[in-house]
């Protein structure tokens, strides 16, 4: 992955911590997403990508009680909403921890273009399916602020375990 592709993944990354900081405020489990929108132009003859937030969800699993309602899903629901139509094939979906089954089979549906998510889970995280749930055109990154999305998850867990 080229330097650039990599700043832009942190900074949004950073927009999806904020989400899951909010999750943890509302007593969620902390995972937070955002769903990025390349739109193309032209600007004086040139060609021109510009990205911009669709749609930011986090955890609403205790509040809605409903556990299909992860950070993911929250915000397919409001991307495909705000475009109009049920295809995301020209966006980036930002999520704090690996996506689990369910919602990697919704991004499929949805055949987004990529996922980014910060740290992988080793209990229920898709990478654990063979073949790949996404849609095969879909490029998966994993890794990013690895570190800050592994210590948010862990310490909202260590703080329920005091309770």
């Amino acid at each position: 992955m080229d330097l650039e592709q990599l700043k832009i993944d942190v900074d949004y990354m950073v927009q999806a911590l904020k989400e899951a900081q909010t999750a943890a405020d509302e007593d969620e489990i902390p995972i937070g997403c955002i769903i990025v929108a390349e739109e193309g132009g032209k600007k004086r003859g040139k060609s021109s990508v510009s990205k911009n937030i669709i749609a930011r969800a986090h955890n609403l699993t205790e509040m809605l009680k409903d556990p299909t309602a992860h950070a993911e899903m929250q915000a397919i629901t409001a991307a495909t909403a705000h475009i109009g139509g049920k295809y995301l094939g020209q966006c980036t979906l930002y999520v704090t921890v690996e996506p689990c089954p369910m919602c990697a089979a919704a991004l499929n549906w949805v055949q987004v273009k990529r996922v980014v998510y910060g740290c992988k889970d080793p209990k229920r995280g898709s990478s654990m399916f063979s073949p790949s749930l996404y849609h095969p055109k879909t490029e998966v990154v994993g890794g990013v602020l690895e570190k800050e999305c592994a210590a948010m998850i862990s310490d909202f867990f260590k703080k329920k375990r005091v309770k």
